[in-house]
Order: structure tokens, then C-alpha cells, then sequence
């Protein structure tokens, strides 16, 4: 069944990629139509979520927000489905990277390099990095259940050259392709919500005590891999400006949770600064309320100081 699926969708999804933008958009506006106004595609989440995070806000800005997100959400999965067909040239205007120098310099200091993202603005485009660096690059992610979707959605993130690597296999792959490679780039989206039985830390994101995931600091701890978040602002539709910010070029040295804080803190950063291009469909304040007694709250990182 999981093929006879992904046969009949793929031709589509292929179709699709080779669609101009201004009809790639024209077609998203009408997903956004169908997905929001029709279906209602997890409406009560994002309401919810919105409403927890922005309690000060007035229900109407509230629901700008969400329109706006649903707006972009339609974008952001079409613009995936482009990088099927987008030619290099084509990236390189739409996603730019407006300090790479910083990431050069880090390489040419033989520093191995973690780039950290939320689920905000665009994080498929983030791949293109590879046509300007040499390291070699590889992304944690969570596979997909359909086994030929899961295909495609490695190749199309490999598109660039970056070897994706599941979540249970990272620290193995990792410390292999350290002893292989000269320089490596690890990719990794951390804003996702753990299982409170994995929970190894507690932070409040967004004034709401929550449990973090610190899987990434663990890495560059054990490997000694320079932390590195990506702020990714949207220009305006299907154009991305990417900033990087080293979060400490000494990860062995700062306290244990001071990156996934850090990390934490400047999410919270740009999702002040636009809400609507965050990830609210996401459950990610689900565990509020559930942290242990001896965890202590309003801990400050030292880290971006």
C-alpha cells in the first residue's frame, strides 16, 4: 500500500517542482484556502498554543497571527516540493546566507560546527549552505512511516550533497565521520518536544516551563563541535535571509544546559519578532506543568552574554 501511494503522488509532487513560483504560490494560496478554511488542519492547537504564548495579545491579533501562519505553513511545504526542481542559481537568490564569513572563519580555525534551528521560517533551504562551505555536512532527522516518502525526502535534502542520518544512529555516525573527514557540519532542529520520561532538563520557552531537548549540546560536548544557531528571517514571500550566531566556541568549557538555553533564547528571539512564521502546529508546551520538584526555574544562560 505504502507504494501504491507514493505512486500515484509522486508524478504531482514531480509536476509541481517544475512549476514557476508565481504559480507555485498561486497554488498555495489555495491550499491555504482548503487546509484552513475547509479542513481546519489542527486549529484548535495552533489557537491554543497561541493563546498560551501570547496571553497579553487581543483574540483578533491572535487570529492574524494564525492566518498568517497558515499562510506561510502552505509555502513553506510547496517551497519543499521546488527543491525538487529549483536550479542552484535559483537558491542562491531566494536563500541567502548574509554572514557566511563567520562560518568560513570557523572552518579555517578547524572547528567542527553543529548549525541549530527551530522549526521557524524555512529550514528545508538551509541544505544549499553546502555550495558555499567545505565541510562535510550531515542532518539528524526522524524518519518518515511510508518508506518511499522517507526516500524522497532524503533526497531531496541531500540535494546538496548532506548525508542524512537518523536520531538513534547520530552519536555512532558522528564520531565515525570525525575520525574520517578533515572538518564536519552536524545539522539539527532542537525546539521539538522529548517524551518527559527522556526529559534530562527543564526551561522556560516562551514564560512556560517545558521539558528541551539537549540531545545537540550532548554532541558538542562529547566531540567538542562549536554550537551555531541559524536565524532565518523571511524577506518576503519564497526569499529567506539565514544569520549565524556562534554560541560558544568552547563547548566543553561552559555549564552543562547553557547551550540548549542559549539555543531556547534565541528561538524565543525570532519568534518574537514574527510569530506567524514559527511552527504552531507543533504540541510543544504539551508537558507543561509535569516538571520535578527539585528542578530550579528561571535559570540564566551564560552562554550569548
Amino acid at each position: 500500500m505504502q507504494l501504491v501511494v507514493f505512486i500515484l503522488v509522486y508524478p504531482l509532487l514531480w509536476l509541481i517542482s517544475r512549476l514557476p513560483f508565481r504559480v507555485l504560490y498561486f497554488i498555495s494560496d489555495i491550499v491555504y484556502q482548503l487546509l484552513y478554511h475547509v479542513f481546519g488542519y489542527r486549529k484548535k492547537v495552533v489557537s491554543s498554543n497561541l493563546a498560551l504564548v501570547f496571553p497579553e495579545k487581543p483574540e483578533a491579533e491572535r487570529l492574524l497571527i494564525e492566518k498568517k501562519f497558515y499562510k506561510h505553513l502552505c509555502d513553506i511545504f510547496l517551497e519543499m516540493i521546488k527543491t525538487l526542481g529549483i536550479s542552484n542559481e535559483q537558491m542562491q537568490k531566494r536563500y541567502v546566507f548574509s554572514n557566511v564569513k563567520v562560518f568560513k572563519e570557523l572552518e579555517r580555525n578547524g572547528k567542527n560546527t553543529m548549525i541549530m534551528m527551530p522549526h521557524y521560517a524555512s529550514w528545508e533551504w538551509v541544505f544549499s549552505l553546502n555550495s558555499y562551505v567545505e565541510s562535510e555536512a550531515y542532518a539528524i532527522y526522524q524518519t518518515i512511516q511510508n518508506k518511499y516518502f522517507d526516500k524522497l525526502v532524503r533526497d531531496i535534502r541531500s540535494k546538496y550533497g548532506t548525508t542524512l542520518i537518523r536520531t538513534h544512529e547520530s552519536r555512532k555516525i558522528i564520531k565515525d565521520a570525525k575520525e574520517k573527514a578533515d572538518l564536519i557540519t552536524v545539522g539539527i532542529i532542537s525546539d521539538q518536544s522529548p517524551m518527559v520520561i527522556r526529559a534530562r532538563h527543564w526551561a522556560n520557552f516562551m514564560n512556560i516551563l517545558v521539558p528541551i531537548h539537549v540531545g545537540g549540546e550532548e554532541l558538542c560536548k562529547a566531540h567538542d563541535i562549536v554550537p551555531v544557531y541559524l536565524k532565518v528571517k523571511k524577506v518576503k514571500r519564497g526569499h529567506y535571509e539565514a544569520t549565524f550566531k556562534v554560541l560558544t566556541e568552547r563547548p566543553k568549557e561552559v555549564k552543562d544546559y547553557d547551550i540548549s538555553e542559549a539555543f531556547i533564547r534565541e528561538t524565543e528571539k525570532s519568534i518574537y519578532e514574527a510569530p506567524e512564521y514559527y511552527f504552531w502546529t507543533h504540541k510543544r508546551w504539551k508537558h507543561r506543568g509535569k516538571a520535578p520538584k527539585e528542578f530550579q526555574p528561571n535559570v540564566t544562560s551564560k552562554v550569548t552574554e
